[in-house]
This record gives C-alpha cells, structure tokens and sequence, in this order.
C-alpha cells in the first residue's frame, strides 16, 4: 500500500499533508489545531470544545449557521468536527469536483467565525443537553471517570465537553482570547487525501490563510503522574450492566515501546480470539462486550480494558481480568497468539485506511503530533518486529499495583473494590 504522500510548510508555518488517491471518486479535507481540554484552565474547562461549536454559528462570509449547513449539504458533504484532550479538526468529505468550494468553506469556518453573542447564548443550551446525553450513556462515561481517576484535577483528568456551570458562565471574549491564544499558524495541520485535481493547491491554501495572525501558542502544562497504590472511582447510576475500565499507567505517543503495546493489548483484548473475551464473555458469560486498547498521549498514556458486565458477576470479572493481565507478565505468550495478533492489527489497520476520510485522518494526525509521518508499510513493518519477550518485559513493567486504576459506573453507594484490585 504505497501513497505518495506530499509534505509542504506554508510561509506562515501551517503544515500541509496531501494524498493523492488515484481512482478514488471521494476527497476529504480536514484543518486541525493544538487546542483542546488539555490546553485549558479550570475556570474555562470545555471552551475548546464549545469553540468547536461556535465556527458552526458563522462567519463575515456566511454569518448564519443554516448558510454553512445549506452550502455544505448542497454539496453531497459529510461534514463534521470534533474536539478531544490535545486537538480539534473540522472537516468535510465530498465528492471530487465538489472539492475547492468544501475547502472554501471548512477554511471560512476555521478563519473567520463571527462568534456572535445571540447564537453563543443559545448554543449553551446546546452545549449542556450534549453534556446530558453523555451522562445518560454509561459506556460513553465511564472513560472519562477513568480519567478522573488516573490524572485527579488537572487538565488531563478534566472533562472534554466542561461542567454545565462554566458553560453557562463563558462569555464572548472567552473566545475571542482563547482562540488568539491557540488557533495560530504554528499550530495548525491542514490535511486532504482523495482524488481530486490538487493542481496549484500549496499557491491556493497560501492566498486562504495569508491573512491568518501569526502569534505564540500557549502551551499545555506537562501531565503529574501521582500514584502509588491502586485507585478507584465509583459512579452511582441506576442502570441494567454495570460498565467499567480498569487499567495501568503507560507512556507517551512517542515511545518506541507503542508497537509491543498494542500486540500485548490486542492478545489481551483485540477481538473475539482475544483472550479477556472468552474469559469473560464465553467462559464466565458476563459481559456482551470486552476489550482492550492503548491510548497514548503527547506526554502521558494507559492501556485499559472495558466491559459492560451483569451486576452479580462484577467481582469475577475483575478478577478474572486482573489474572489474565498478571498471565501476561508470568507466561511468553504462545507463537500462534502472537502471529494471530499482528495479522488482526495489521488486517484492521489497512482496511481503516481505504478511504479518503480515514486516510485524511491518519497522515493529518501524524503530521499534527509531530512525531513523524509512517507509511503503512513501517507501521506493519515495526508490529511484525514485536517478539514474545518485548511483550513479557513490558507486562512486567507497567502492570504493577501502584499504576492500577479502576474507574466504574453502576448502581453502587458506598462501594469499595479495593480487597480484590490487586495484580
């Protein structure tokens, strides 16, 4: 799977990735930027995502938001945003001739919103029902409980959508300051992949984003890693399943260490071969759902597993859990398990990145993290080169007692796990 990746820097210091995909009848574009919850304060927690909303609510050019959503759907568009710790995107996918006016307007978006007063009071509204429907989703909560309980009060343990009492309290120069300090130059990604004509296309985006203020960034503070025994949050909420993530303190995005992870994690949870689900789901029949996963920051990380788990077998589950993670640093996993895995993470890999938009995302966030842009082809290379004992060492290494965390949403008052969460 060669791409021809094509790598510019804007005079202004936006990076620029494009991928052309020959044959492909879709392109996407996506505009990323360093901003999100982690780059906050406490008394503005939420902004970044709210700001997210708000380049929806207008700009000079199109100054209501049904203009943009008229224009955008006249185009065929799939089109959206999203916000999470490190970074925002916006982006659109359309069919190729539809290409430079999907531009036109993902850039206005990002350029030029007019944050008007009346459309950012009634989005607030908005913003706290978004806040709601998360809390009313336990599978959806419980990741951020789990990150509460890893990183306590401060930024990275902070919610992404806010607290509805902020919310209400933000005001227009909020982000009028906010976005001077974060939507710079500097911190910006632009990233396009599919099949259109992107003839002159460095000339183009120099002329879009010539009048963009250049500015310094405000960076993030660096992540306190503070723990040292096991942890655990209790969420009460009456519900049919009690959903839960349990996990250990890793490593950044830029570890070298990342490939043997995710093999480890994939043996542990990767799918239905993996070895959490049929203890728990095919052996103890208490969960329709179990997995496990790494998720590696700028300057911290965790590898967790999940479940939704009747309520009565809780106590197995995470038991049983905990033995399988402890398996991994006892017992080489076998030849077989090992091979099963990487062909899965490679397999799944490849067919993540068929598309345009999937391909936009991959190289864009590679380019927007800094940490070198991968083909596919180093990527299988470096999981291939994973051996038993690379996992073993590192089983030994992170899943030990004082980087365990537990994080739980379930009908529990006054509930402690702390007798069995313990490796």
């Amino acid at each position: 799977m060669n791409h021809n990746v094509i790598q510019k820097k804007l005079s202004n210091g936006i990076r620029l990735i494009v991928v052309p995909q020959k044959g492909n009848t879709a392109t996407t574009l996506a505009v990323f930027v360093e901003a999100g919850s982690k780059y906050e304060e406490k008394k503005l927690n939420g902004i970044s995502h709210f700001l997210e909303h708000m380049c929806f609510k207008g700009t000079e050019k199109r100054p209501k938001p049904i203009i943009i959503a008229q224009e955008l759907e006249g185009l065929g568009a799939e089109y959206n945003a999203f916000t999470a710790e490190e970074y925002t995107g916006y982006y659109a996918k359309v069919k190729n001739e539809s290409f430079h006016n999907a531009l036109d307007i993902i850039t206005d978006m990002y350029l030029n919103p007019v944050i008007n007063t009346e459309e950012l009071e009634r989005e607030k509204g908005v913003i706290i029902e978004e806040i709601n429907m998360y809390e009313d989703i336990p599978p959806r909560k419980v990741p951020e409980i789990f990150m509460q309980t890893l990183y306590g009060d401060q930024p990275a343990g902070w919610s992404i959508a806010g607290k509805k009492e902020v919310v209400q309290k933000v005001t227009r120069e909020d982000f009028i300051t906010y976005r001077s300090q974060h939507y710079v130059p500097s911190a910006t990604t632009i990233a396009i992949a599919g099949g259109a004509n992107f003839k002159h296309i460095e000339k183009k985006l120099e002329s879009i984003f010539s009048g963009m203020k250049k500015g310094k960034k405000v960076e993030k503070k660096p992540v306190r890693e503070l723990q040292g025994k096991p942890r655990e949050m209790v969420s009460f909420k009456e519900s049919d399943q009690t959903h839960f993530m349990m996990g250990f303190r890793a490593f950044d995005m830029y570890d070298k260490r990342r490939f043997t992870l995710q093999v480890l994690a994939d043996i542990l949870g990767g799918g239905m071969a993996s070895r959490l689900f049929i203890r728990v789901r095919e052996q103890l029949g208490a969960a329709y759902y179990v997995n496990a996963f790494p998720n590696l920051y700028t300057d911290h990380g965790y590898i967790a597993m999940s479940a939704g788990v009747n309520h009565e077998k809780l106590r197995a589950v995470i038991s049983a859990s905990l033995e399988e993670f402890d398996r991994m640093k006892k017992e080489l996993v076998t030849k077989e398990e090992l091979e099963r895995a990487k062909e899965h993470l490679i397999g799944n890999f490849y067919l993540s990145i068929e598309t345009s938009d999937q391909l936009c995302m991959y190289y864009g966030m590679q380019t927007l993290m800094k940490g070198g842009v991968y083909s596919p082809e180093m990527i299988a290379k470096k999981i291939r080169a994973v051996k038993a004992g690379d996992i073993q060492k590192l089983a030994r290494e992170l899943f030990i007692n004082k980087s365990l965390n537990l994080a739980l949403v379930g009908p529990y008052k006054d509930k402690t796990f702390s007798d069995i969460l313990k490796i």
